[in-house]
Formats: C-alpha cells, structure tokens, sequence
C-alpha cells in the first residue's frame, strides 16, 4: 500500500488508469462472451474496479465502477444495445452497485488504516529518538553532576585542614550546589513552565546554572520576544541551551576570569526563528571542527538541534558563538 501512494497522488492518472481499466474490462468481456454462460454481466468488471480503486484510489475506483456499470448495463444485460430498467435489470444493477461500493468501501478504509499506521510510526520513530537523546543526555548531566561535585568536595578538602568549622562549611556549600543542580532538573521537566514566556523561562534556568557552577564573574543576558513553545519543544530547547550554556561555563572563561553569555531568540521570517547563544570568552581553537569532534556533549547538543529541526554552526566572534534555525 505504501508503493501506491505516489499513484494516489496524481488525480489526473488516476482517472486515466479508470478509462483503461474500464475499457480493457468491456474488451476482455466481449472476448469472453461466446464462452461465458448467461447471467455472468460484471465477471470482469469487479476485478478492473477492485485493481483501480487499490491502486489509484477513491475517485478512479468510483469512475471506472460507473463506467464499468453502464457498460455492462448497456452490452450485456437484457435488452441489449439499451438503457431500458426493468424488475430483472433493477435487481442486477442493484447486486453490481452494491458489490462495488462494499468492494471500495473497504479499500478505502484499508488505505486510510495504512495511512493512519505509517504516521503512528513515524511519531513513534520521533518519540524514541527523542527519548533517546534526552536519555543521553540525562547521562551526560548526571555524569556532569557527580564530577562538578566531585570536583567541589575536593577543592573544599584543600580548605578545611583540620578545622570542623571549616568542614561544616564546605559541607554547606556542596548542599547548596545540590540543591541548585535538583531545581534545575525540576524547572527542565516542570510542565508548568510551558504558562511562562520563554525568556523569562531562561533567565531563570541561566541563574539557577551560574548558581549552581558558583559562575560569580560571569553574566548571563536574555533577549528573547514574547514567545511561548508546546512543552516538548519547551523541554529541547532547555536541553539545548543548558547544554551549550554550561560548555560555555566549564571552557570559555578559564582562571576565574569576568565574562557575558548572551542568549538571543530573533524572528528570521514569519515562520523561522534563529536561537544564538554567544559569549566573550576565549573563543574555540582554531582546529577546532565540531562535526569531527567525539564529545558527547557536542552529540548531544547536535542531537537535540535535530529535534527542533536545525543544526547548530559554531563560530568565533569576539568569542564562541552558536546559533541554530529552527521553525516553532
């Protein structure tokens, strides 16, 4: 069935292959007449309806059963060479008509099931791909997670010495950052998020990350119209912005050094909008080729672009910048 899309498609070929159908049915019949016994008018319509309506469709199904119906009316049921309607010549208008339509009836319903069916999958397709890749990267931002404490425990090590009040401290401090890393998993998966315009949306999940990083040196801008987003593209374009927000954190301002991270959303046309994350840091290297790299935050990143219907290209101006078009 799906092979015989294309042919539904085309009306025009359709109503054409009605025609020939019809015409080699009545050909195929009058071949058949001195061998055929009475009473046998439709024997080569049906297969000409049924082959027409599965190949090319509704409207050429219901063509070539009209064009069919008549010819056989006219050729081969008593009296012959005429249109005449009588009790006999009712009841066997009345079985061809009600074969047909039961005949395209069916394949009709049996189209629109497979119709039905290949779009179910293709959404099934683009959940598990979706689940996939928010799956990688709930990996990716445990694994991010455990070594930004880690890393946090280990620095604070260096400052308790022996001290337990300094201990308690430290302690408060990883607490802190937890608890900040816990909010923005919260605010990411919060289907209340989607009543919020989406730039205040952000600007919350950017302070919640320069929270959590303890970023004290570097400012993180908005500058988004008043859009909202359905909730699925809500929660990919957070991923997405997390993601390359917290690379900007972790890479582009190195030894503490003061920095901005801007993040715009600008209208391209009346159907595309382009996301720009920049920043003022020490930009990317100049070897630097995103498509060869084997990160799995660049993966990740690329995958969720996908998701939104983009890709990301990165450049350098005055520092890294990232931008994706996508239509919402």
């Amino acid at each position: 069935m799906h092979a015989t899309e294309r042919l539904r498609a085309r009306p025009w070929l359709g109503e054409g292959a009605a025609l020939t159908a019809s015409a080699l049915a009545l050909g195929l019949r009058f071949a058949l007449d001195d061998i055929l016994p009475p009473g046998f008018p439709y024997l080569t319509f049906f297969p000409a309806v049924i082959l027409t309506t599965f190949f090319f469709g509704l409207r050429p199904g219901i063509t070539c059963a009209t064009l069919s119906g008549f010819a056989a009316w006219y050729f081969f049921i008593p009296p012959v060479s005429s249109f005449i309607i009588d009790g006999p010549t009712a009841l066997a208008l009345g079985f061809y008509v009600f074969i047909v339509a039961v005949d395209i009836a069916l394949i009709h319903v049996m189209h629109r099931a497979g119709e039905r069916l290949r779009t179910e999958r293709q959404v099934s397709a683009g959940l598990y791909e979706q689940q996939r890749t928010m799956f990688q990267e709930l990996q990716h931002r445990v694994a991010n997670n455990m070594q930004f404490v880690a890393a946090l425990l280990t620095l604070q090590k260096r400052k308790v010495g022996n001290d337990p009040n300094a201990a308690l401290t430290a302690l408060d401090e990883a607490r802190v950052r937890l608890e900040t890393i816990s909010r923005i998993h919260r605010r990411l998966y919060d289907p209340s998020s989607i009543e919020r315009p989406v730039g205040q949306y952000l600007r919350e999940l950017c302070t919640d990350l320069l929270d959590a990083t303890g970023a004290q040196n570097i400012v993180c801008l908005v500058d988004t119209p008043p859009l909202r987003f359905d909730l699925t593209q809500l929660t990919t374009l957070s991923l997405l912005v997390v993601e390359v927000v917290t690379n900007a954190l972790k890479h582009a301002f190195p030894d503490g050094r003061r920095g901005t991270i801007t993040i715009q959303l600008e209208r391209l046309d009346a159907e595309r909008l382009q996301l720009v994350i920049s920043d003022d840091g020490r930009g990317m290297p100049a070897d630097f080729d995103p498509d060869a790299t084997r990160s799995l935050g660049f993966r990740i990143a690329q995958g969720l672009a996908g998701q939104l219907g983009g890709q990301l290209s990165y450049s350098n101006e005055g520092g890294t910048v990232v931008r994706l078009a996508f239509t919402p």
